[in-house]
């Protein structure tokens, strides 16, 4: 079962990957970052339906599931409309510090409500873990006051409430149909809020590059299916924290691709140190 959950960690983090670079690329080019962000919603939603097939079919009687399903939908919707526009006013390495906020804070959920044991080991474990991703990206000035950090912060908070809601409710549905709803229903609500016209979507459709936006919305499908799997699977407590492993990920794909060797010895420390913290952490 553990090792089942490690396994859809692994796809989940390298998806990741793929996501983060692909949603930077088309945020920088947008012209409308309410129709942008309802654009990739509605590809990663529809894409998720295709996985139906591949989970039990089940729907809750209960429902307390679906008045936590509509408050996860709710966090979903601010995390995805902020997010967007944090990220394309924000350098990169702030933004990953920020995104770290939702894993500490489905972790300590975890412990909270679900009784997960909470060790030191895994406390300590964890500190290591996100603090190496701090250093990885502190650079003099990153944490400047504006309000792109602002949203990046609240964005990541809901996405915690939404995922540890997820942890919850998910296992009650077919997982596709979920992914699906969560992404699809706040892409309408963003919509009908914004009063977001047909041509706004399509404008940004032709404004940036097809195939990152298709990349971007599948991505961001299969990375919230291997995701909610993997804390299904495993303790939130464990999978949490790992899941700031994309930050290295994302360091090594920047420096084999992109030829960014800046800071590289403090970028070694911090793998040294992230490797400590995630033996800990299992």
């Amino acid at each position: 079962m553990l090792q089942n959950a490690y396994l859809f960690l692994c796809f989940y983090l390298g998806i990741t990957v793929v996501f983060n670079e692909s949603y930077k690329a088309v945020s920088v080019k947008m012209k409308s970052a309410g129709a942008l962000t309802v654009l990739v919603e509605f590809i990663a939603g529809s894409f998720s339906l295709l996985f139906l097939p591949f989970f039990e079919m089940r729907f809750p009687k209960d429902p307390k599931v679906y008045f936590f399903l509509s408050f996860a939908i709710i966090f979903y919707t601010i995390q995805n409309r902020l997010a967007t526009t944090a990220r394309s006013g924000m350098e990169a390495s702030s933004y990953s510090i920020i995104k770290q906020l939702s894993n500490v804070f489905v972790m300590m959920m975890g412990f909270l409500f679900f009784k997960e044991e909470l060790t030191f080991q895994k406390i300590l474990g964890s500190i290591l873990l996100i603090g190496s991703n701090m250093l990885i990206f502190y650079q003099k000035g990153a944490w400047k006051k504006n309000r792109y950090l602002f949203l990046g912060i609240v964005a990541n908070l809901c996405m915690g409430m939404a995922l540890f809601l997820d942890v919850n409710t998910s296992n009650s549905f077919n997982l596709a149909f979920y992914v699906s709803v969560t992404l699809l229903f706040p892409s309408i609500l963003i919509l009908i809020t914004e009063r977001i016209k047909i041509k706004e979507i399509t404008r940004e459709w032709k404004t940036n590059s097809k195939y990152l936006v298709l990349l971007t919305g599948i991505s961001w499908s299969l990375m919230m299916v291997t995701k909610l799997k993997s804390y299904q699977l495993g303790e939130v407590t464990k999978i949490a924290p790992l899941c700031s492993l994309t930050v290295i990920l994302n360091v090594l794909f920047a420096y084999l691709f992109f030829k960014k060797r800046e800071d590289i010895w403090k970028k070694i420390i911090s793998g040294i140190l992230i490797t400590i913290g995630v033996f800990m952490i299992k």
